[in-house]
């Protein structure tokens, strides 16, 4: 699982909180905690401060209450714990799986296990309503899949198909051959050949006329 983990393990920037308005950067990568900050203020004398940077291991960054504090002021409490814990070697490492493999695991888990899911964070509210979560639902508890379900799943969805009954998609099928057939016959059917001529292909047509005329008198 450690193979799994991407550097940086986590990664946070901002302002600081009124009147403060210096831009603060905190990251922690696999072997180190970064703590940058860049000074902003309209006084002529501190328009030539250069950024700052901080770099400690693990162990320094859970003895360093003095930068733990400046952490918890700009980012708040719950990003310095989850911090300390990354520090300590406790990852999270559902949160660093990528979207195509948290779908494989979220398909093995019952549907009212998965709208449970869904409910516990942003991500995972969007990958369990996301169509290729709800098309590979239905793969995975189907054995095949016909081309003309997939084909009706790009109309009406895959969640739709999903909780739609065998005898229902049949007859939605049938219904989309029917009015494609339909379809079909309507534009191989011959144009109708009586078609008005233009106003200058009669006047055409009357000038030879009248010029036959004169010909045969």
């Amino acid at each position: 699982m450690a193979s799994l983990i991407t550097d940086p393990l986590f990664e946070i920037s901002d302002r600081g909180p009124a009147p403060n308005k210096n831009f603060y950067y905190f990251s922690v990568t696999k072997s180190d905690v970064i703590w940058r900050w860049w000074k902003i203020s309209v006084r002529s004398v501190d328009r030539l401060s250069r950024p700052g940077e901080l770099r400690e291991s693990h162990e320094d960054f859970l003895d360093d209450t003095s930068l733990q504090s400046e952490v918890s002021t700009i980012f708040g409490c719950r990003i310095l714990e989850y911090t300390k814990a990354l520090c300590q070697g406790h990852y999270d490492y559902l949160d660093h799986l990528s979207d195509s493999l948290l779908l494989r695991i979220i398909n093995y888990l019952e549907l009212e296990d998965v709208g449970q899911l869904a409910r516990t964070s942003r991500r995972f509210r969007q990958l369990c309503g996301s169509e290729e979560f709800w098309e590979q639902a239905v793969r995975h508890r189907c054995n095949t899949v016909s081309a003309e379900v997939a084909s009706l799943a790009v109309e009406v969805g895959w969640r739709s198909i999903f909780f739609t009954s065998k005898l229902q998609l049949q007859k939605l099928i049938s219904r989309r051959k029917l009015k494609a057939e339909e379809q079909d016959e309507g534009q191989m059917s011959d144009p109708d050949t009586n078609t008005e001529k233009s106003p200058d292909e009669s006047s055409e047509t009357n000038q030879i006329s009248a010029s036959d005329e004169r010909t045969l008198t």
